[in-house]
């Protein structure tokens, strides 16, 4: 049977291990799976700690993990120790060009297949170390996975990229955990204080210039048709969205400390959810995992056309260009007042979602990979 070593800072989060888990399930007889997490790590809106459930079907490491003042520079601490047992794959769930996935590559067996990921789809020119980093893990990669097409098209035409096997899999989302659960959505809007006809907009993520957050807002104040706003997350920009819950103190709630347990339960009280994205010379979405989550409880979603969103939308949804407001106004105003639409494109997004995102479908993808490079 072959090993297979699957590590990442984000398997901190049980909820991220789903891969690893159905690697385990998929791969029974053909594969053993350990995943490596960090014992704990900063993390976008709550810190994590590791917690292992007594019935995870792979082997759970944990790994202390040293933070420095820029994520890139985060590394591993023990790693060395793990590596020499005699693994046949290490699959790096980390950007190439960050000090971890270097660990990880080049303490790598020699006799092992390397995998690294990524979710960069801008074109970038990294100073030195980083560079260096990324040439020395892609010097080591047998292959590498790109999270979607962007990121595909980004990076392949590289020459450390483009010598080097890749396959296009995007990240999944576990349809067991998000779902469509009314009894859910019925209670949220009972805590909220909103009735189960009042018609909600929502957001889920960072409070940040490049989520949206302005023009979400300026949207929702020129709306003609009545709404509600809920607010999931946390950010700099939070100031914004209290000014418009002050404004609407009946129709705006903003919740800034929502477990990740408790995500789904919030999109189900949502009836559109916004993701507004806006690139920068820096950023522009990567993938934007709420979208599949949303899809995955039944919300349609209203979102720009910014990095790999339309890729992962795809006709599920309604997609306007990046800076034009009085689209988005019109988009939100057009789904607050057609349920039938509403119900059409939820149900296009649930089949989506189930085909193309799922968990067992996502793993299967990659271990299919992992044995055309093993072969």
């Amino acid at each position: 049977m072959r090993k297979l070593l699957t590590i990442g800072h984000s398997y901190v989060v049980a909820q991220n291990r789903c891969l690893a888990h159905e690697f385990a399930r998929l791969g029974a007889g053909r594969w053993e799976v350990t995943v490596a997490a960090p014992r704990w790590i900063t993390g976008e809106i709550h810190p994590a700690a590791l917690v292992v459930a007594p019935d995870e079907p792979c082997g759970v490491v944990s790994l202390p993990m040293r933070i420095g003042r820029h994520p890139h520079l985060r590394f591993f601490s023990g790693l060395r120790q793990l590596l020499r047992r005699d693994w046949d794959l290490v699959h790096i769930w980390q950007e190439p060009y960050v000090l971890a996935a270097a660990q990880v590559a080049l303490a790598s067996p020699k006799c092992a297949r390397v995998v690294p990921v990524t979710f960069q789809n801008i074109d970038k020119r990294y100073p030195a170390p980083v560079r260096y980093v990324e040439r020395r893990v892609m010097k080591r990669a047998d292959g590498w996975i790109a999270f979607g097409k962007t990121a595909h098209d980004t990076q392949r035409p590289k020459a450390i990229y483009t010598e080097r096997p890749v396959r296009i899999i995007p990240p999944g989302v576990d349809t067991t955990f998000f779902r469509p659960d009314p009894a859910a959505r019925e209670s949220v809007r009972r805590h909220l204080h909103w009735s189960s006809s009042d018609r909600v907009v929502g957001f889920l993520g960072r409070f940040v210039a490049e989520k949206g957050i302005d023009p979400l807002v300026r949207a929702l104040i020129r709306q003609s048709s009545p709404w509600c706003a809920l607010f999931v997350g946390t950010g700099p920009l939070e100031p914004s969205v209290r000014r418009l819950e002050e404004m609407f103190p009946e129709q705006v709630r903003v919740l800034t400390n929502v477990k990740h347990d408790a995500v789904p339960t919030y999109l189900n009280a949502m009836d559109v959810l916004c993701a507004p994205s806006q690139s920068t010379a820096h950023w522009r979405e990567q993938f934007g995992r709420m979208l599949i989550e949303a899809m995955a409880c039944g919300v349609p979603v209203i979102a720009t056309r910014s990095g790999e969103i339309p890729h992962v939308i795809e006709g599920t949804g309604i997609l306007v260009d990046e800076h034009d407001e009085q689209a988005l106004t019109d988009a939100i105003a057009r789904l607050l007042d057609d349920e039938g639409l509403r119900r059409t494109l939820a149900e296009r997004a649930l089949c989506r979602v189930r085909e193309q995102f799922a968990w067992p479908v996502v793993a299967r993808a990659h271990l299919e990979f992992f044995e055309e490079l093993m072969a």
